[in-house]
Formats: C-alpha cells, structure tokens, sequence
C-alpha cells in the first residue's frame, strides 16, 4: 500500500469532511485510510481545525470519546455574512423584480446554487448544534435552500406539499390561511415522510403574516415533532403581529411602491448576534 505523507492526509481528509458535511467521522475511519498511527491522525485534524478557522471556512468540531471523532460544519462569519446579504440585498432591490400584483420576483436568486447555498451557511451556523432530525419546507420557491440547508446539516430534506398526490400515499392534511393572499390553502404531508418525535427545522423564501410557517409547524405537531427553528429569506414590515413570532430571517423588507417600483431592503441586524 502507498505511504501517504502528511500533505496528502490533510488533503484528503479536508476532501472527506467537506463533502460530507456535519457527518462524524472517527480517528479509526482515516486510520484504515492511511495505515498511519492514531496520534498522526490527531495532529492532522488539529492542524486543519488551525487553519480551517484562521480563515474563516467553518468549524471543525472534535468529539472526545476512546474512539475520537471529527466533523466539519461550513459556517460562515459575521464579516462575511454581513457582505453577502448587503450584496444580495442590493441585487432584491432592482425596481424590475416589482412584478404585478406587488410582489418581488426571487426565483432566480434563490434557485441560484451559489445564492442558496451561501444563505443556507448562515441559517447552518445558527442550527448546527440542535440536533436536526430534519429540514421541512413547502413547495416550491423555498426548496432549493431548503436542500441547500438540508445538505449542510446532512438531514433528510421534507417538502409539505400543497396538492393532493396518489404517489404519497396516506396524507395528513393541514388548512391554514396565506399570508400573500389571505385566504384558506391546505398543505399535505405523506404519513410515511418522518418519524414521530423528530427534531425539524422550517425554511421558507418569505414571510408576511406567518400564516404558512404556522400552518408548517401546526403540521408537525401532527407528527409529534418539535420544531427547533424556523428560518425564512425575506421578513416584510406589515403586519407587525405575525401568526408565529419566533423565527429569523435573512433580510427585511423596510417599504415596497409598486407604482414607483421602488423598493428598499436591508439585512436584518439581529442575525449578526449568532456569530
């Protein structure tokens, strides 16, 4: 077997641990890799912790324990996170995205892998630490950084659907009333998509009244599952009482004039503070 020296082991174990993101792995798996001793290992993980925060790529979280292991999480920091949402606030806020009816065009900035992927960093720096069983969301807009999310916490991802499908099989259903249109929608869910007593993190593209995040967790509830976080792209100033009042959100909605397609968004500062 080829002896692989220390530059070959740091690179393939960064390899590893970012293409499976939030998965432990313990000393003994790269062991059996290399054919090297435990201690080497151990040094390699500690040099690439050393560098992996120097320069602000993630964190690299060691479990104690006789076997040892090692997993990555792409969080990402507060400089950073503050440059990507200004970026991506400047770019909602092209008077062309005011489409008819007062809504903002989003789908090509959210099904942009690069767009979704560098939001779904923020949302996995705040959740990586409360155990995720699973990522739900609803079709459609808010699947792509939903799987996004998904990958990064390395859970199974759960779309609620909001028509009836034969190929789900059983469904629960759910009626709830739409924050955009103000009118009662029902939401399904296939009985055989999680397990009861889960842990579950909601991800949504908006929220105006909350009615669909709440129409989202009162469909877990259904399942016995506790819903640990709720996050959601773009948070709107009206109405100030929302039906669910814990969540976070990327960016706000400050003012929107649909006949002088002027509109104004910022970052929201509170998300800073999970840094």
């Amino acid at each position: 077997m080829k002896k692989f020296n220390r530059k070959d082991r740091l690179a393939v174990i960064m390899n590893i641990l970012t293409e499976r993101t939030n998965e432990i792995f313990t000393y003994n798996y790269f062991n059996n890799i290399f054919d090297t001793a435990k201690s080497s290992i151990s040094e390699d993980i500690m040099m690439i912790k050393e560098l992996v925060e120097a320069l602000d790529l993630g964190k690299i979280v060691t479990i104690a324990g006789a076997s040892g292991g090692v997993k990555f999480i792409p969080t990402i920091s507060n400089e950073n996170a503050e440059m990507f949402l200004k970026d991506i606030s400047n770019k909602f806020m092209d008077q062309e995205r005011i489409i008819t009816g007062g809504f903002i065009y989003m789908s090509d900035l959210l099904y942009s892998p690069n767009i979704s992927y560098k939001m779904s960093r923020i949302f996995a720096t705040k959740f990586w630490d409360k155990d995720i069983d699973y990522v739900v969301t609803v079709e459609t807009k808010g699947i792509p950084l939903a799987t996004m999310t998904a990958k990064i916490l390395n859970v199974p991802l759960i779309i609620i659907r909001k028509d009836l499908k034969v190929t789900e099989g059983a469904t629960v259903s759910i009626n709830y009333i739409s924050g955009s249109t103000n009118k009662i929608q029902t939401m399904f869910l296939s009985k055989k998509a999680m397990k009861e007593n889960s842990r579950v993190l909601i991800i949504d593209d908006f929220m105006k009244a909350g009615g669909t995040a709440r129409g989202m967790r009162d469909m877990m509830k259904e399942f016995k599952a506790e819903v640990v976080g709720i996050g959601v792209v773009i948070n709107t100033p009206e109405p100030k009482e929302k039906l669910i009042d814990d969540y976070t959100a990327l960016l706000n909605l400050k003012s929107m004039n649909p006949e002088k397609h002027e509109i104004e968004i910022e970052p929201n500062q509170e998300i800073f503070q999970y840094f």
